[in-house]
């Protein structure tokens, strides 16, 4: 704003704010080195705030807050910084305080340069003003300012010491200096307001990007594995000097040039037209064209360096997080975690020439959304798409009609069931043993399941004396991840659960991998019935806002959803209250309509995918009914 910073390049990607796209927020976050969070100065922090934040802690993004729409009314700026304190569990560090609110938000007074930032409402906030703070706010403003530079002076013992000698001492610099120390370091979020739509605050808030958010210099190297040995670590540090190493974040479709692959440079320089390595899927590739992408518009570059992001011409067997580097120093950078999906829709061609295409639509939009699969019921034979929401599938339905020219009919949502077991099945065996003249098959495994929760499945190798042999250990979890797939109950997918191979057997000659991929299967499917199978259902953090009028329709519904209450806030202005309740998934098909009748169309609600969690016998028993097991 002060027109004296030198040229800045800022790569920005702007993520959906809504909980069915939250993959696009997860893969930004992998491949950036700071955050802006944007919070509505009425709403405050919601579900999805919660997540996006738990995704940049993950990630240990580095971030500033933006109170954005400080001209609504209910605005309150202190009020947000107290809920990322409460909910988020963030050091928010105002470095502005706003200047009125709602109708009479005029700007914001600027705790670092002690003077009163205001705009130019006729030019749209292109113009402004530093002025001297108003008489009303001076008290204020040295309250928060004090804060602030207390905050600034925590980051080293010999600031602290001046701080502590004399509040006045800390010059602007080293203020500044000392805030971007530690946001870098994850130890405070620096905070900003404004009005977007009228462009207010907007231009401090890019400030503060270059100022307090890390360039692709100031972030630790970036970690891998050796490309020979996954179990040594590699690292790559973000410089020109080192050897090219970046990450395939997003695939996109174009109409003109054909599929684009996002990817972010860690270290090292290419060119287009180069050769690289694909290293996830060990494939040697050309680098067709690079290009620069702002929102559509796109300009060819010859060349990326170190912490720039591009999209690549050319790369036909790349896909999201796959790692592309130098052929003579190879390296394979952290993959992304995706999220499983958690609802799903059958969908169908609805004439001959829509089902070659739609095969076509659903590869390729799998291919650009890691959140989105699609798979073949075994019994139906149908198409099932499945997402992270209603929302989600909505979408894409509507992407493959008007990109793809597919004219399909759509199926109810189904829940995305888990199941698991509660209980431990010890030494259950499984024998596959088949002869039909000449060389038969034997395979012998003998297993313990147990409970895993929340981790996942493992398989540990107990085999002592080589009742098995080495080589058919591998069959053995084959078969068992095989099975994982359909579960014993109503089929779907088996989660948390670890597996020990204790004992076994072998025939000299008959012996092979195949029999021992079935004797594991056979012995895991029976220790999985023994083990007391139960079904999991996805439950959904839900958030109402609703005049307190319909509070008791709110809750009543809820209740009869089998929804559990988990607390109520007011909201900004006496507009009323915020309920906040998790309910399962299944119970919340057509909700929306149902809102609307009990409230008049006055309330609205959030969702978001919380956990997992055992559902109760009675909706099991309807489940598996359904299913026809």
């Amino acid at each position: 704003m002060a027109g004296n910073y030198p040229e800045h390049r800022i790569n920005i990607i702007d993520t959906p704010g809504h909980v069915d796209f939250t993959i696009e927020v997860e893969r930004s976050m992998r491949v950036l080195d700071g955050a802006c969070m944007v919070y509505d100065s009425v709403g405050g922090v919601q579900p999805q705030s919660e997540t996006v934040w738990r995704q940049a802690n993950k990630y240990k993004v580095p971030r500033i807050a933006f109170v954005n729409k400080m001209d609504r009314i209910g605005a309150d700026f202190f009020r947000v910084q107290k809920q990322i304190g409460d909910r988020l569990k963030g050091v928010a560090v105002p470095i502005q305080i706003p200047i009125g609110a709602e109708d009479h938000f005029q700007g914001v007074v600027d705790l670092v340069k002690m003077k009163a930032i205001l705009w130019d409402d006729e030019s749209q906030g292109v113009k402004f003003s530093y002025e001297e703070i108003p008489a009303n706010l001076v008290e204020l403003a040295h309250e928060w300012r004090e804060k602030m530079v207390e905050a600034a002076a925590e980051s080293s013992e010999e600031l602290l010491d001046k701080y502590l000698t004399d509040h006045a001492s800390l010059t602007e610099d080293e203020i500044k200096a000392a805030l971007r120390q530690r946001t870098i370091a994850n130890e405070i979020v620096p905070m900003l307001c404004g009005s977007a739509f009228k462009n207010k605050g907007v231009q401090a808030m890019l400030d503060a990007v270059i100022d307090y958010l890390p360039s692709p210099v100031d972030v630790p190297a970036i970690l891998g594995h050796d490309y020979q040995d996954p179990e040594k670590q590699a690292e790559r540090h973000p410089s020109d000097e080192e050897p090219f190493s970046a990450l395939a974040f997003k695939i996109m479709t174009d109409p003109f040039v054909g599929q684009l692959i996002f990817f972010r440079v860690y270290s090292g320089v290419v060119e287009s037209g180069d050769t690289l390595l694909n290293a996830t899927k060990d494939k040697k590739e050309r680098l067709g064209r690079i290009l620069q992408m702002h929102a559509n518009e796109r300009k060819e570059i010859k060349e990326v360096r170190a912490g720039d992001i591009a999209a690549a011409v050319g790369l036909k067997d790349a896909t999201t997080g796959d790692t592309l580097c130098a052929v003579n120093a190879p390296i394979i950078l952290e993959r992304m975690e995706f999220p499983e999906p958690v609802i799903s829709q059958a969908v169908e061609p609805k004439t001959k020439a829509d089902q070659e295409k739609m095969g076509l639509a659903l590869n390729r939009l799998a291919q650009e959304d890691p959140s989105f699969r699609v798979q073949t019921d075994e019994e139906s034979g149908q198409t099932i798409i499945s997402g992270m929401g209603e929302l989600h599938l909505e979408i894409l339905v509507d992407r493959m009609k008007r990109e793809f020219g597919v004219e399909a009919t759509v199926g109810k949502p189904q829940v995305a069931y888990r199941e698991t077991i509660r209980t431990t099945a010890k030494d259950v065996e499984g024998k596959f043993v088949k002869q039909s003249g000449g060389r038969g098959q034997y395979g012998h495994a003998v297993v313990t399941l147990e409970p895993n929760p929340g981790k996942g499945y493992e398989f540990l190798d107990e085999i002592k004396g080589g009742v098995i042999p080495r080589e058919y250990i591998p069959a053995v979890d084959k078969g068992i991840q095989d099975t994982l797939k359909s579960g014993v109950l109503a089929g779907y997918p088996i989660v948390d659960v670890k597996v020990h191979l204790t004992f076994g057997s072998y025939h000299d000659v008959d012996s092979n991998e195949n029999a021992f991929r079935m004797a594991g299967s056979m012995a895991f499917k029976e220790a999985m019935r023994r083990a007391k199978p139960v079904l999991l259902e996805p439950m959904m953090a839900v958030e109402v806002e609703t005049p307190e009028d319909f509070m008791g329709n709110v809750m009543g519904d809820l209740s009869s959803r089998r929804g559990i209450v988990q607390g109520m806030d007011d909201i900004a202005g006496g507009g009323g209250k915020v309920v906040r309740a998790e309910v399962p998934l299944s119970e919340m098909f057509g909700y929306s309509t149902s809102l609307r009748s009990a409230t008049q169309g006055r309330a609205t609600y959030t969702m978001e995918f919380k956990h997992y969690a055992e559902t109760p016998a009675n909706v099991s028993e309807a489940v598996i009914s359904a299913k026809g097991r």
